[in-house]
């Protein structure tokens, strides 16, 4: 069996930090692995040059990033960036992967991806729509059944060094 997680960076990192902690990403990938048995897990992400440290601790942690290309935009001396994923997430999950996995994995609270866990619920291919905490969109409670959120396993995946997972234990 061979399941797939397909992760929304910025969803998840936000969510996680609008909670006050950081997740180490060494313990998040393990427990998928261990969990709910994922083989690949993509995490899509906005690239931006600068934040290539951060992209090779990721990928030592065991993740195979999907990259878009970043907006950088200039709004009143502030500089933002935008790197919107969703549609590559649902391309991989429902096109380019969609045949190389037997049940996924969706880690987001955006109602945008409502229509992917759908998709996939009604092929019996979901297997978890996994929160980084309690504020998901209303959208997913039409599939409480298949939702989880972080927030209980904070103590559990939680890092208090660094945020990036650098030091956590394999």
């Amino acid at each position: 069996m061979s399941n797939f997680a397909f992760i929304d960076a910025q969803n998840l990192h936000l969510g996680i930090r609008s909670q006050g902690w950081h997740l180490d990403y060494r313990k998040f990938r393990l427990y998928l692995k261990n969990k709910y048995k994922i083989s690949e897990a993509f995490m899509f992400i906005g690239y931006v040059p600068a934040n290539q440290a951060l992209y090779t601790t990721l990928e030592k942690a065991g993740f195979a990033l999907v990259f878009k290309p970043s907006v950088i935009r200039h709004v009143n001396g502030h500089v933002s960036v935008k790197g919107n994923v969703d549609a590559e997430l649902v391309l991989h999950a429902a096109a380019i992967e969609y045949g190389a996995y037997d049940k996924a994995v969706i880690v987001t609270n955006d109602g945008d991806f409502y229509c992917l866990a759908e998709f996939l619920m009604q092929r019996c291919k979901l297997l978890k729509v996994i929160a980084p905490n309690n504020r998901y969109s209303s959208l997913f409670r039409r599939l409480s059944g298949y939702v989880a959120t972080l927030e209980p396993l904070r103590e559990q995946l939680g890092n208090k060094e660094t945020g990036i997972g650098v030091r956590s234990k394999p």
